[in-house]
Order: C-alpha cells, then structure tokens, then sequence
C-alpha cells in the first residue's frame, strides 16, 4: 500500500501490515472499548495503563507489580475477563483507578496499540478526547503524517470506529486547512462523520447494539460524547501515559 497523503485511515487493525508506520504519528481508535477507557482513567488519575495482548500477558504482567498497586481491567468478545475490573469508560471508574497503574486486555483496541508501536508517536484517541490529541500531534510533530488506525473487531469493520476517525479528520481539516491532504478513506470518514450525529452511529453499530442488549446503553452514550476530555495519552514503552 502506497501512501502518498498527509492524513490517512485505516478501517482495522489488520490494515496495518500493509503500511509502513515508521516515522508516522497514529491515532488509534477503539470507540466503544479500549481508547475510551484509556483517556477515561487517565482523566480520572489513574497512573498509567499497561495495555496487554490477552488475558494470560495481562495477569503475567500483574504478578510483576505489588499487591494492590494496579488493576487488571479487560474483556474478550465483550464479556469481562474472569476476576477483571469492568472494560468500559463509567464502570471502571466506578471500580476505582486513582493513583494505580491499570493493566488492560481487550479483544482489538489494546492490540491495535500494539500493532502501531513502530510509529514515531502512538496516541489512544476517542469522540471524548479528539481535539486533545490532535492538536497535541500538530505541535509535537508538525510535518509528520498522521495515520488514524482503526480497531475494528477481529478483521472486520466497525462503524463507530470510523465516524471516531471522521470526527478525528475533520478536526484536523480545521487545523491544517488546504494542507490537510486527505486520502480517500480519510474523505470518506470525514463524511460519514458530517452525515449525522455520531450517537445515532454508535447506538446503530453491531458493537453498540450488543452493548446496550446488555444494559450498557450509558456507556454508549458517554463514548459518543466530543471533547469533554483534555487527556492526551501517549504510548511510552510499555505503558500508556497522559502527556
């Protein structure tokens, strides 16, 4: 894949085998789920987030810190890891994640991280914290290409994570105007975006849908919220830090 634009998307996780990321900035997204969750307990002080690959990297990683210093939070195919805080923004805050690193496992947006780490810079953007962390990866990397990673669900293609990316392009258009240079998947983001209310999106999504069946409709509706978080949080090393 030949990538010859400023401002690029991709609509899953697995698309990021055919890019070279070196030297790119990417802000992965994983609406509904991972990135949410990360900028939410960042808000909320917690010291750093570890993402993890799976449930058995995720307790291996606990045994390596001392006792009541961390929580291990995560989900597989929506269903909480046994043991596990809660995986959602709301009631992982609720659990409690002040002043603890939080180790986290879910089933595509901490590995969407993972995939991402050759960038020059990795951030875990949302609809909540959008503007944070684009303007921030305008004024930490002013002439980098930006590359918006979407998570997607185990190779397939999530709605809420694309209109994310459309509301993460058009904010970039605001700042970057005729230099924006858009591909095409960023145009097509940017308009499903423009085309209607990013609730409604998310409510309609499979992910969405699955969620509120399960009483989780408060979730939803707190993940498709725009900018009420400043927190920008960065990968460093292993761990997911607010700048």
């Amino acid at each position: 894949m030949i990538l010859d634009h400023r401002v690029h998307v991709l609509g899953r996780k697995e698309d990021i085998d055919a890019v070279r990321v070196p030297g790119k900035v990417a802000l992965v997204l994983d609406v509904l789920f991972a990135t949410s969750t990360i900028a939410t307990a960042l808000a909320h002080r917690a010291a750093a987030v570890i993402p993890a690959l799976d449930e058995a990297a995720a307790r291996a990683e606990g045994a390596r810190h001392a006792k009541g210093a961390v929580v291990l939070a995560g989900e597989l195919y929506a269903d909480t890891l046994p043991g596990f805080a809660p995986p959602t923004p709301l009631a992982l805050v609720e659990h409690g994640v002040g002043g603890k690193q939080v180790i986290y496992s879910t089933t595509n947006g901490t590995i969407a991280l993972h995939a991402a780490a050759g960038a020059r810079a990795v951030y875990a953007a949302a609809l909540l914290n959008g503007r944070a962390v684009v303007e921030h990866a305008l004024r930490a990397h002013p002439d980098a290409t930006v590359l918006i990673v979407c998570a997607g669900s185990m190779g397939n293609f999530n709605l809420e994570d694309f209109v994310g990316a459309g509301y993460l392009v058009e904010l970039l258009v605001e700042r970057l105007g005729a230099h924006a240079d858009l591909s095409d998947a960023a145009r097509a983001a940017r308009t499903l975006f423009r085309a209607g209310d990013p609730l409604a999106a998310l409510v309609e999504s499979r992910v969405g849908r699955m969620m509120i069946e399960r009483g989780l409709r408060h979730e939803v509706e707190y993940a498709a919220q725009r900018s009420v978080l400043e927190v920008v949080p960065h990968l460093s090393g292993s761990r997911i830090v607010a700048v």
